[in-house]
């Protein structure tokens, strides 16, 4: 693709996102009601609002954030190095915070960017809605208002693969098999992520999961630009 942003100045992250409660019972009745409004066009007729409910992590409205994992390029002597670090946990003020302090200390030149897979319909609209609710004033890369399209900071592996066919939907486990990249989906998916976090309370798990895919977003856009893709020793986990 010849793409000519430089990778040092690329944030490349995912988000794994729950439902914010765990049971359909625990929620309010007027919760319930704009729940079963809210999915009304989503949920075929045979499933009830309550039956759905395991899915309500993909709506900003009605799910929270329990991982933001983020991975960068840094110089090295020889190669690439690549390094990953999440933010996660049950209190989600506290995982926005600490994003927004990443993204304002290091990530505050024109030239940087975000990038995720689906990240402009998916991650960087949740991430900003959840801050929104826990009233945290946005980053200027997250805040779009009055930005032309070409100004937004936002890189999306999906839109890229699209060459705009905006109908094409390819997810990530799909793009990584065909472009030979090692598979990020080799333990959990999103769909098991809700169980891992309310049943097993498998933080850790999560995690492991969340930083497989920012790993794997970047080693797609390596691809996209028929680079070498990242080896074992390349990528560091940092605290």
């Amino acid at each position: 693709m010849n793409l000519s942003v430089n990778l040092k100045d690329v944030l490349f992250l995912d988000i794994e996102t729950v439902p914010q409660k765990e049971k359909w019972q625990q929620l309010s009745k007027e919760t319930q009601a704009l729940f079963e409004k809210k999915t009304k066009y989503q949920r075929k007729e045979e499933f009830t609002a309550e039956a759905f409910y395991d899915r309500a992590g993909i709506w900003a409205e009605f799910g929270k954030i329990v991982c933001i994992s983020v991975g960068y390029f840094v110089a090295a002597a020889k190669h690439k190095q690549f390094r990953l670090t999440s933010f996660f946990g049950d209190d989600e003020h506290k995982i926005l915070t600490e994003f927004k302090v990443l993204l304002e200390t290091h990530f505050t030149k024109k030239n940087n960017v975000l990038c995720a897979h689906n990240g402009k319909e998916f991650d960087f609209p949740f991430i900003s809605r959840r801050m929104i609710v826990h009233q945290i004033a946005l980053p200027e890369k997250l805040n779009l208002f009055g930005k032309k399209p070409w100004e937004v900071p936002h890189l999306d592996t999906l839109e890229l693969w699209k060459f705009g066919d905006y109908k094409h939907y390819t997810s990530l486990k799909l793009l990584t098999s065909i472009l030979g990249v090692p598979s990020p989906k080799d333990d959990i998916d999103g769909s098991e992520v809700a169980q891992v976090y309310y049943q097993e309370k498998d933080l850790e798990r999560i995690v492991a999961y969340c930083e497989k895919d920012t790993l794997a977003v970047a080693q797609v856009l390596l691809r996209f630009n028929n680079e070498a893709l990242l080896k074992e020793e390349d990528i560091v986990k940092v605290a």
